[in-house]
């Protein structure tokens, strides 16, 4: 089975279904609240886990009640949190999301015990927690020089590494970062926020990947929402992967979805091409569910959507 280690944020997710979103200032009724599982990190572990690996979270929870229901939820999915970390006295993380009948969202987050995972941690974890061979997937929700510590130990020990850039930060760019990345994987918005260009069109998406790609040596895919990605690199070329059709019912956690599942295609050992139509096929089937992790696949729902392509 491959293995996957993500490090990243274990959250708690209040979501409420609205018309439309609001604007500034504005209140609106919309339906029930939704309540459950979230953070990016720990949706990208779920999503690396349905779809097929040995899944490993490098996390800090809280040590509150939202911190011990994810603890039991997160081992319900197999997933191994033998070096994730309680933080005493801290809450967990918390999100408070707001979903559009068009599938689009508003999103804003209180890190909590998130915050509180620090480089220390990660050099305390014993050498097993970085299998060589696997992939390490990170994602922004801790602090950058967290990130950035567990990125130069998973390089060391032979790990793929894969850096998804959300929420943005330029901080990335500093201090040799990308140079530990093989693959760097922002959104349109983060690759514009990180480029310091616009990429709202393909074209601009292209120019702004270059920009990464140069900055940093690496790899980088951007995922461009109903219209797939952008997988860009040095030795293999310029590619658009499109994604499957489907109808957006919500489109909280589409990027965790394809990040995890791009990451478990790595590590089956298959090219970044390939590894994207996978990714793809696991995100376009995020959006057709509502919730973070109740919209997350299956290897078996996954291999579907490749089959009918």
């Amino acid at each position: 089975m491959p293995r996957v280690v993500v490090l990243g944020s274990s959250g708690y997710d209040l979501t409420i279904r609205l018309p439309r979103l609001p604007r500034p200032g504005e209140t609106l009724l919309g339906g029930e609240l939704l309540r459950g599982p979230g953070g990016k990190g720990a949706n990208a572990a779920i999503a690396a886990r349905r779809a097929g690996a040995e899944v490993t979270f490098l996390t800090a929870l809280g040590d509150d009640d939202f911190g011990r229901s994810l603890v039991e939820h997160d081992r319900k999915e197999g997933i191994d949190l033998s070096f994730a970390r309680t933080v005493a006295g801290e809450a967990n993380q918390v999100a408070l999301i707001f979903v559009g009948d068009d599938g689009s969202n508003l999103i804003g987050v209180a890190p909590g015990a998130s915050a509180h995972l620090t480089p220390e941690d990660i050099d305390a974890l014993p050498d097993g927690a970085f299998p060589a061979g696997g992939v390490l997937l990170a994602c922004l929700e801790v602090p950058v020089a967290t990130v950035a510590r567990g990125l130069a130990r998973a390089k060391a020990r032979g790990m793929t590494t894969v850096l998804n850039p959300a929420p943005a930060d330029r901080a990335i760019l500093e201090n040799g970062i990308l140079s530990h990345v093989d693959f760097l994987t922002p959104n349109q918005e983060e690759a514009a926020e990180l480029a310091a260009l616009p990429a709202g069109r393909v074209e601009q998406a292209i120019e702004a990947a270059k920009v990464l790609r140069d900055r940093g040596g690496c790899g980088v895919i951007v995922t461009l929402g109903a219209r797939g990605c952008l997988v860009l690199g040095r030795d293999w070329g310029q590619n658009l992967v499109p994604a499957p059709e489907v109808r957006a019912v919500d489109t909280v956690g589409a990027g965790d979805a394809f990040n995890g599942a791009l990451a478990v295609a790595l590590a089956e050992g298959l090219g970044p091409v390939d590894a994207a139509v996978f990714a793809c096929a696991a995100g376009s089937l995020a959006v057709t569910r509502p919730g973070a992790q109740g919209g997350l696949a299956s290897r078996q729902e996954i291999e579907q959507v490749l089959a009918e392509r």
